[in-house]
């Protein structure tokens, strides 16, 4: 009797099998070869190569200028001179014993107050203006028209403006009070009427930054809030006000700094008489009227450790953690 051998497939005869009649798409795709090692090197150089521009530009122009004007800050450079002494500490100790060269920071207390009215009217305008209502868009051209203008345009306008027997008074004898007061003739007035060219000038810029942070923020969160039966108080401080802080800590930051740094407008209108003289007007003429670069280089970076100080202050009384509405 002849006996049939039957022959029982092994596991690896039915991979190889299946290999053989499975479609392409279904077969294990072979597994990829490394990238030469020069390429990797390229890809690894590539981000670099593309910062390489700008990273040159902002140490040439922003960090080596700050660099030399620390230097210079400890000698006694006229700016003309090829020759500079090293004076050690003594320029910082004139700024702080002198007491005409630090005073000057109380009139930076005018433009504090002013960009805080600033910050408060640029918030509520934009808050209303993200709804929808007649003409906003009119409205929102009308608020950030002034940011356009350029500063010394604004500066020789209002410097007409508040002239004697000029527009303001001009338009307060419409209403029936006439006044002999020079606005820009008092150290207090001349100070009140140059910080509220200052808000006028930049609310725009603040309002558009709050308004671009609101409209950020999705309108599922209004409607679910508008069924919820929240008014726009409710709607205002529990969704944009957590909405919009990072932007408001940054306006904050930019308006106490450009608070103690106001130059342009004081400078123009009254060139720093009558008790208008910033801190940037007196090192402006430190170092160009008086020929001292080194004690206006201290001045500076003055004022650059202040400002760093009270960002470093803000930031850690009011961190800008991440808010999740949602």
């Amino acid at each position: 009797m002849t006996h049939a051998h039957t022959h029982t497939p092994g596991p690896g005869t039915e991979k190889a099998t299946f290999e053989a009649t499975a479609p392409a798409s279904k077969r294990a795709a072979p597994a990829p070869a490394p990238a030469p090692r020069g390429a990797r090197t390229w890809r690894l150089l590539t981000p670099w190569l593309f910062l390489l521009a700008p990273l040159a530009l902002l140490i040439t122009f922003t960090y080596a200028p700050i660099a030399n004007m620390v230097a210079y800050s400890f000698t006694d450079w006229d700016g003309v001179s090829p020759e500079l002494h090293y004076t050690g500490a003594e320029n910082y100790t004139e700024i702080f014993t002198r007491e005409d060269l630090f005073q000057v920071f109380w009139v930076s207390g005018y433009y504090l107050a002013a960009s805080v009215i600033q910050i408060v009217a640029a918030l509520y305008f934009a808050t209303i203006l993200s709804f929808n209502i007649r003409f906003r868009n009119f409205f929102k051209g009308v608020l950030f028209f002034p940011s356009l203008v350029n500063g010394v345009a604004i500066g020789f306008v209002f410097l007409y403006f508040f002239q004697d027997r000029g527009t303001l008074d001009t338009v307060l004898s419409l209403f029936g009070y006439h006044t002999d007061h020079a606005w820009l003739g008092t150290p207090t007035s001349a100070n009140v009427s140059l910080a509220g060219v200052s808000i006028w000038r930049y609310l725009g810029m603040n309002f558009v930054l709050f308004l671009g942070a609101i409209q950020s923020i999705p309108g599922e969160l209004y409607e679910a809030a508008e069924l919820d039966g929240a008014g726009r108080w409710h709607q205002f401080r529990y969704i944009i006000l957590p909405g919009i802080k990072p932007v408001l800590t940054l306006t904050v930051i930019l308006s106490v700094s450009g608070s103690l740094s106001a130059f342009e407008i004081p400078y123009i209108m009254t060139g720093g008489a009558t008790g208008t003289e910033t801190f940037v007007i007196q090192t402006v003429k430190l170092a160009f009227q008086f020929n001292k670069t080194g004690l206006a280089s201290a001045a500076a970076v003055v004022l650059l450790l202040i400002i760093l100080l009270v960002t470093w202050v803000q930031r850690r009384l009011v961190p800008d953690d991440r808010v999740d509405l949602v």
